[in-house]
């Protein structure tokens, strides 16, 4: 079935087919009929960030950055849904075009640039949740906030959202807000987190919940970097890391079209490169911060990778476009048999 779909989908052009996949989303879970769509999941609890989470499965940030389709998204099967990357204040994101997709390579290139109708909009379609797995809230700074500055605005979404998240990510790794990814080094990184995690502690006890705070990070690191930046989150303690975002690196798609847009890439190219930011913490980690895996997984196999290399959780994105809502159940199933 979905099969069909994507056909018409691949048809028009990326951010259109985006919206409009979406909508028919939307239109079938009010209507109850995405049960036909897809393919049961089953019940497989796991406690991650003292969560449980119904399956190891979840969809990545960036697919619903308003928090408008996370209901429909969740009756998918997913065990937990990711919703933003979301803002203080609405943006337009950059200029368009900025989507494309590579399919002989089951890659896409973004450069959207946290486009998004800011937090406020986004907390009042949270407040009519009905997916009952795990939410998740990922926040930024606005594409116009100093970097020096960027502290107030992660402030400010963490506030909003705190109320009605499962967990929070913190995005510090998108590399399509200049200045952004300077965020995940050095005593940078440790005042930003050490900040938050103070502002956590706070609304703890005035909301009476401890909503778990995961930072998400690049794939473009050295292995040396991956060992600062593990140190700094265990210093910190951070509940979870998100490993990994998109990539700068073209490796795998050179010569293919739209290879050399400007943008982060993702999909099956940046497999390895990912797994391979995995591994590095998870040794680094020793198992005393849960990693969420995501990045190139587009098969069951692709997600049992990310688990044996040392992740608690997975995340798909690009593979759902490509592969539909099988990939779900899929991925489920193949890391319930390691």
């Amino acid at each position: 079935m979905y099969a069909l779909a994507r056909k018409v989908l691949f048809a028009i052009n990326p951010e259109s087919s985006h919206h409009l996949a979406l909508d028919m989303l939307g239109a079938l879970e009010r209507m109850q009929l995405l049960g036909v769509f897809a393919p049961a999941v089953a019940a497989r609890p796991t406690e991650v960030m003292g969560l449980q989470f119904p399956n190891a499965v979840g969809m990545a940030a960036g697919l619903d950055k308003n928090g408008d389709y996370f209901n429909a998204l969740g009756k998918l099967g997913f065990g937990h849904v990711e919703i933003g990357t979301v803002t203080p204040r609405p943006q337009p994101g950059n200029p368009k075009p900025r989507l494309f997709r590579l399919p002989d390579q089951q890659a896409i290139i973004n450069r959207m640039g946290f486009n998004n109708k800011g937090v406020d909009h986004l907390v009042s379609q949270v407040k009519r949740r009905r997916f009952d797995g795990i939410l998740g809230i990922n926040i930024g700074k606005n594409a116009d906030t100093p970097v020096e500055s960027a502290v107030n605005d992660y402030i400010i979404g963490m506030e909003k959202v705190y109320p009605y998240a499962d967990y929070i990510t913190v995005n510090i790794s998108s590399p399509n807000t200049p200045g952004l990814r300077n965020l995940q080094y050095g005593e940078t990184l440790t005042a930003l987190l050490s900040e938050l995690k103070e502002q956590q502690a706070m609304h703890a006890q005035t909301v009476g919940k401890y909503v778990p705070v995961a930072v998400k990070i690049a794939p473009d690191m050295t292995a040396e970097e991956v060992g600062q930046v593990a140190e700094t989150l265990l210093a910190v303690e951070v509940d979870g890391v998100i490993a990994t975002n998109t990539t700068i690196g073209r490796e795998g798609v050179q010569g293919a079209l739209h290879a050399e847009e400007a943008g982060g890439l993702s999909g099956a190219p940046v497999r390895e490169k990912s797994t391979t930011v995995v591994r590095l913490l998870s040794a680094a980690l020793d198992q005393q911060i849960p990693i969420i895996g995501v990045g190139g997984i587009c098969s069951g196999e692709d997600a049992a990778e990310k688990i044996a290399a040392g992740a608690a959780l997975v995340q798909i994105y690009s593979g759902f476009i490509y592969r539909g809502p099988e990939l779900i159940a899929e991925a489920a199933d193949a890391i319930a048999s390691l």
